[in-house]
């Protein structure tokens, strides 16, 4: 008998979870309503506390409770030297794998033509703002090396370029394709540290 009713709509919920299919689902709900009802009830005040607290840093946009995350109030941060990057958790992973003492700026996102996702949903207008206060000396680019995400990186880099600012690129060592939340910390280390200038293809650059 197939589950129905609020059984039913919960794992439908949970499918939202990145890789979370109907088998797991199905198995996460049971496991919470039948082993752990307390352990549900933390995650449900968890999520909802969360929803109400959690926003964008108005400097990087990456995800925090206060107005600005830890990163961007702290004083001791080199401004001169911004990395943007796809998400918070890779803004997470490199503050924390690479000894990064810069700053971030978080798109949320790639450039998507198809889905819908242009510059304005990436919020670049603001990254263009910072790139005009004359405080920054170096771009890091570290989106993913997706289509998507390379297509960001040139996009990224002619806006850097106008305003007269160097832009590097993450060396490769990350596999093409791939994730860099999912990335272990030795390579993510050796990526970043082997960054070098961004250059479109010959003839393309501004």
């Amino acid at each position: 008998m197939e589950p129905s009713g609020t059984l039913a709509r919960l794992m439908q919920a949970l499918r939202c979870l990145p890789g979370v299919g109907p088998k797991s689902a199905q198995r996460m709900t049971f496991h919470l309503l039948q082993r752990d009802r307390e352990g549900a009830r933390q995650l449900a005040e968890a999520l909802w506390a969360a929803l109400e607290k959690v926003g964008h840093c108005a400097h990087c946009r990456t995800l925090t409770e206060g107005t600005l995350c830890p990163i961007c109030a702290d004083p001791n941060r080199d401004r001169s030297a911004l990395c943007v990057v796809e998400t918070p958790a890779e803004a997470h992973a490199i503050d924390r794998a690479t000894g990064f003492k810069g700053v971030f700026f978080v798109l949320n996102g790639r450039l998507s033509p198809l889905d819908g996702i242009g510059p304005e949903e990436l919020r670049l207008d603001l990254l263009e703002r910072r790139l005009q206060s004359r405080e920054i000396r170096e771009v890091i680019l570290a989106t993913n090396t997706t289509v998507e995400g390379e297509a960001t990186a040139h996009y990224i880099h002619e806006m850097a370029h106008r305003a007269g600012i160097r832009t590097t690129r993450i060396a490769h060592g990350v596999p093409v394709g791939g994730e860099l939340e999912y990335v272990d910390g030795a390579t993510l280390t050796h990526a970043f540290n082997g960054r070098k200038d961004f250059y479109l293809p010959r003839g393309d650059n501004p």
